[in-house]
């Protein structure tokens, strides 16, 4: 039994995001000996820019753009929806390996995505050799609209022609009755908080966590936000198992598609 397994053996994980994304997380969880609870304290609704995305799919589709970003699997979901069609010449640029599996199951194509030992946005600046040739391009770039724009800015700092578009919105859901009190009675050992947002919905449905839960963020923004609100941390004492646990979720997970 490795060491990280006998760290996680039996303890109770809640994943606070279903989909590609939780079954990835749970599975590598699962995979070194915790048990896992997936109970989404998010999802995602239409974008306030209905409108603005309907006109870009439709330039989408007849080769407007010479390239269109994604950093979130939620982005398949949002394309699915509308029957969006990606015109031959236009190329795609991913993050995220659940990102990579939507696109892929959904059918879509996928052009380019950074090594999967360094799957960030920022790698996939470095390794993306067209956008620093000189040409200018007319990208599409479609995100969350509690994402951070790294991608875009990034792009648009490099001079090119950047259609930037918030896909879909980020809501917050309610827990179910049973996941409350599994919370409450301290049946869920560990609490997964992996973006901003679900540090706000953990705080609000769970604002009396037990002394001993494990509230366990992933991801540099991500600690800020939760430090910033004193979401509460029985972990101190316990940083080994927090640790086991970010290991395990970020060799299924890049930071960059913990995006909400």
């Amino acid at each position: 039994m490795s060491d990280q397994a006998k760290l996680l053996g039996g303890l109770r994980v809640l994943v606070p995001r279903g989909g590609i994304w939780g079954d990835l997380v749970s599975q590598a969880l699962r995979d070194r000996g915790a048990q896992t609870v997936i109970a989404p304290l998010v999802d995602f609704s239409h974008t306030s820019e209905e409108d603005k995305l309907v006109d870009a799919l439709k330039d989408l589709e007849s080769g407007v753009f010479d390239w269109m970003t994604a950093t979130s699997a939620t982005v398949a979901d949002v394309l699915k929806h509308h029957s969006a069609t990606f015109h031959e010449r236009t190329k795609v640029a991913i993050v995220g390996e659940a990102t990579a599996v939507a696109f892929r199951e959904a059918g879509y194509p996928v052009t380019i995505t950074p090594d999967e030992d360094n799957n960030t946005t920022f790698q996939l600046l470095k390794e993306w050799t067209e956008i620093d040739s000189g040409e200018v391009l007319r990208v599409l770039t479609l995100r969350s609209d509690v994402a951070t724009p790294v991608l875009t800015t990034g792009l648009i700092e490099r001079g090119h022609d950047v259609t930037q578009v918030l896909a879909f919105r980020t809501i917050g859901v309610p827990a179910s009755v049973h996941i409350r009190e599994d919370i409450d009675s301290g049946r869920i050992n560990a609490i997964l908080v992996a973006s901003a947002k679900i540090a706000e919905e953990v705080l609000k449905q769970f604002p009396q966590l037990p002394a001993d839960t494990l509230v366990v963020c992933v991801g540099e923004n991500t600690l800020a936000a939760a430090e910033a609100l004193e979401l509460a941390d029985g972990g101190q004492a316990r940083q080994a198992e927090v640790d086991a646990i970010i290991e395990a979720v970020e060799s299924a997970i890049d930071h960059s598609d913990m995006l909400d």
